[in-house]
């Protein structure tokens, strides 16, 4: 077992809507939040259930725009566990400041989200001139930058890596990869076609178990075909939780059994190493 397991994907909702009023992008709010609990009280105790050490906290961007605010105070709230991952308009005029102010508070990744359960995916704008600035900016901290999008966005994602080879960035959910077609994963070409620029990485989240299920596809074969291409250090396990269905302990338990093929050390970077790699600031706290 990982001696040090790390979620790099849950969120946190809060019922204080004074507080923290949503204000969600695209102008519409997530089914998810609204009728699941998800204090940071909620997430810390489903870790300890689960058995998860550390967490980088994903802004709810379906909640609450590019206001921060909750998941910067959510980590404040456990530093010796949490750090907060945020949102920002990196087209906006004023985003190296929104940046900058950001970071101060706590903020250590900035999460690019083009497209979900409320809209459809739209990475025309990922690999924008504007949003050089602030990608320039992470670069210079030794911070990451994640990327929520599919296939599409690949194009964007490797020309950005390219540009800034210096800022780690997590691609959420495999880029939601077709996994259909059989055995060879040819379908999937686009993601492994990632493979070879060192500074991304990928996020094992519940979208890709039940993918790789939907499509009837062989998962454990699946993910040794990845960690044969992108290594286990360059893919960190993340529950999604509360927004995915079930616990926290039972996506850990499906993600152990699709990864049950690799050896012991690659297990162990993506439960635990790659994010502890990442996330630097998570190994001293």
């Amino acid at each position: 077992m990982a001696s040090t397991i790390v979620d790099v994907h849950p969120h946190t909702i809060s019922p204080d809507v004074e507080r923290y009023p949503p204000s969600p992008l695209f102008g519409v709010r997530s089914d998810w939040s609204k009728n699941r609990t998800a204090r940071i009280e909620d997430l810390l105790a489903e870790m300890d259930r689960a058995g998860v050490q550390k967490a980088a906290i994903v802004h709810a961007s379906t909640v609450y725009g590019f206001d921060n605010s909750l998941v910067v105070d959510a980590a404040r709230h456990a530093p010796d566990r949490c750090v907060a991952v945020g949102s920002i308009d990196l087209l906006a005029p004023d985003a190296i400041a929104c940046a900058k102010n950001w970071i101060e508070r706590g903020v250590v990744c900035f999460r690019i989200f083009t497209g979900g359960s409320t809209k459809a995916v739209d990475a025309s704008s990922l690999d924008d001139p504007r949003t050089y600035p602030v990608w320039d900016l992470m670069g210079e901290r030794g911070l990451s930058m994640c990327i929520n999008t599919n296939v599409s966005g690949v194009p964007a994602i490797v020309a950005l890596a390219r540009r800034f080879p210096n800022v780690p960035i997590l691609v959420d959910h495999f880029a939601q990869a077709d996994v259909t077609g059989g055995g060879d994963f040819a379908a999937a070409a686009p993601l492994f076609g990632m493979a070879a620029l060192a500074n991304i990485h990928l996020k094992l989240t519940p979208a890709v178990p039940s993918s790789l299920r939907k499509a009837e596809a062989d998962g454990r074969a699946f993910m040794k075909k990845v960690v044969a291409e992108f290594g286990a250090g360059r893919i960190a396990w993340g529950s999604d939780w509360p927004s995915s269905p079930g616990t926290m302990a039972e996506n850990l338990a499906v993600t152990r059994d699709l990864i049950a093929d690799l050896s012991e050390v690659d297990r162990d970077l993506i439960l635990g190493g790659t994010a502890l790699t990442i996330y630097s600031m998570l190994k001293g706290v």
